[in-house]
Order: C-alpha cells, then structure tokens, then sequence
C-alpha cells in the first residue's frame, strides 16, 4: 500500500477512524510503511521556519495528533514529567510573543506549545524528558504539513504569568507551529567522520 505522506500520517493517528494511536500504528505502522523511509523523510524536511501565515488554522485533529506524539515520547523510568500549554488565542500568541524577546513569529503561528517540566515528578530529567516531547511536536507537525520552531529565548516568569502556570513548574521551551510562508533550503550539516566514532573518541566511524 503507498500513501502520501499527509495521509499516511492520517492513517496512522486513527483519524478519521477513531481507533487509539498506540493500538492502530503497532497493528498497521509496519504494513503501511513499508521500512521507515516515511521517518527518514520527515526528519529531512524537518525545518525552523520563522515565517507563518498569520492566521491560519491548524485543524484541531492535528493539533491533538501532535500533542499525542508527545504523550508518547519516553522519559527516564516512565515519570513523563511534562506538560503542555496550547495556546491559540491571537491575544496571547502576541504576548507570548513579546516575552520571546519580541520574536514577532510566534504571534503568527497559529498554535504556540508552552512545555513545562516538573522537577518534584523527575528531579534529576525533567528537561531532558520535556525536550524529547516536545521534538516530537516538532516531526509530528512535518509530517502534517506544517512548519515549526523551537523558542528558547523567553522571560521565564514572563511566559509563567500569560499561561498562569503554578509555582515549582519550569517553562523549558516554546515551539511554534503553523502554516509556513517560507520554504528555507536546508542549513549545512556537519559530516558524520566529524560527529561519530568507533568505540572511543576520535577513531574513525566503521560500518
């Protein structure tokens, strides 16, 4: 069977069909795909696009489709110390905006993810586990069509009081998704000789 990749993921996230995430992709991931060129894909396109179409919708069964691709990340002894903020209302996104240093896309981007970590849950990998979550977010809305984000540069306590988040939470990240208004060329990548070794550090890669 060979789908587009949009309605592959369709497929698998059970919509329109209903059926749970988990239960209908380990049933059918592996029939459907066919290998995991589709994954190699997406993690291909993947792209930080700083330019939306300022208001466009993203379909609500999209946006639960990334925010079940994060439920689904791992973390350290299953603790899943995260949560996730979905902000889509204009209003806020612009003030969000404003507390990322004036970083004007995240206005534009038709659904901004607050993650918070919870350092009493998992004291030791909370924001490791909460990153895994949210680059998940981040291949989900590829796969989807959209373009995302990561926003690290924020006032904490700034972005703590738009989302009236309680106290003892850590805002560890943003991530921005929408509708892309640019189609950047993909950033040059350092060569694998440089990045991976056998064995130790510094002998030559042998596969």
């Amino acid at each position: 069977m060979h789908l587009p990749l949009w309605q592959l993921t369709t497929y698998i996230i059970g919509f329109p069909c209903g059926l749970p995430l988990e239960r209908h992709f380990c049933r059918h991931a592996r029939l459907v795909l066919g290998g995991s060129l589709e994954f190699f894909e997406v993690v291909r396109e993947r792209r930080s696009i700083r330019r939306y179409v300022r208001g466009a919708p993203i379909k609500p069964e999209h946006v639960r489709a990334m925010l079940e691709a994060a439920r689904l990340a791992p973390s350290a002894k299953n603790l899943q110390p995260w949560q996730l903020v979905v902000v889509r209302d204009q209003g806020r996104k612009d003030v969000l905006a404003r507390a990322a240093n004036n970083q004007r896309f995240v206005g534009d981007a038709g659904v901004v993810f607050v993650c918070l970590s919870d350092p009493a849950r998992s004291p030791r990998w909370h924001d490791k586990d909460a990153m895994i979550a949210l680059e998940h977010i981040a291949l989900a809305a590829t796969a989807l069509g959209y373009g995302s984000c990561w926003i690290g540069s924020f006032d904490e306590e700034a972005v703590k009081k738009i989302i009236k988040a309680p106290e003892g939470l850590h805002v560890v990240a943003m991530m921005a998704v929408g509708v892309p208004a640019e189609s950047p060329p993909p950033r040059p990548r350092r060569p694998l000789s440089e990045l991976a070794f056998s064995e130790e550090y510094g002998r030559p890669l042998e596969l």
